[in-house]
């Protein structure tokens, strides 16, 4: 071998390895939390209600907040279960030619079971996209929803279900197995009886379905990761 090309191998074994995210084996945790935006809820008043019985609902942007437990199988595969909590203001309430601002709130919380892939880039690809698939129970609670003549109140729980779509960014620096996670998660729930009353009078209910989209960041740390090796040394030409 040539001097030349001696000192060329030299150099590039002398660089530092990039960064690369490992699929998560064994147990891990997580924790995220950030904006949630609930559409526009389209519901329908039992019958103790005149016509028209629909009712629309529109809220402000609110927060959302999940913890999660799992176990990585070391292939990309992930299994866990995760806590979720929802919370937006309700910014108007429509049900005929009545509409009124409100200063309710409609809050979730939520049970569920994911399962969920990451996608292995390649060396020295320091992020890790995943998706996932989620079901689970969430149980709705409106507290005050209401225009001129309706209010909407109370609670009940309905089967849900979520999509997931991240990315994960190793923080192997700060800790073994940390690493900084982004996603959107999109979580809808059958539908689900609420507490309804008009000032006609009349009380019944108004079964509504929703529909969330959550954008949120969080931490994930993955237990009994080992630190990565160091990058080789050359030996001295």
């Amino acid at each position: 071998m040539s001097l030349k090309k001696a000192l060329l191998a030299a150099t590039i074994l002398a660089l530092p390895v990039a960064a690369q995210a490992q699929p998560v084996t064994g147990l891990y945790v997580g924790a995220g939390a950030g904006l949630n935006m609930l559409q526009e809820v389209e519901g329908d008043l039992s019958n103790a209600f005149a016509t028209p019985r629909g009712v629309n609902v529109e809220t402000n942007y609110g927060w959302a907040g999940v913890v999660s437990l799992g176990w990585g199988f070391g292939n990309g595969v992930r299994a866990e279960i995760e806590g979720s909590y929802r919370s937006n203001a309700v910014d108007s309430v429509v049900n005929g030619t009545n509409r009124g601002a409100s200063n309710g709130t409609v809050s979730s919380y939520g049970l569920m079971a994911n399962a969920l892939y990451d996608f292995d880039l390649g060396p020295g690809m320091p992020v890790m996209p995943y998706v996932g698939l989620g079901a689970g129970y969430i149980w709705q609670n409106w507290d005050r929803a209401r225009n001129t003549t309706l209010t909407l109140d109370g609670g009940e729980g309905s089967f849900a279900y979520q999509a997931i779509v991240g990315a994960a960014l190793p923080l192997n620096d700060v800790a073994p197995g940390l690493a900084l996670t982004a996603e959107y998660r999109f979580v809808g729930t059958m539908a689900a009886d609420v507490d309804a009353t008009s000032t006609a009078p009349a009380r019944g209910t108004a079964e509504v379905t929703t529909f969330n989209h959550s954008l949120m960041v969080g931490l994930r740390y993955a237990f009994g990761a080992s630190a990565p090796a160091p990058a080789p040394v050359a030996a001295p030409a």
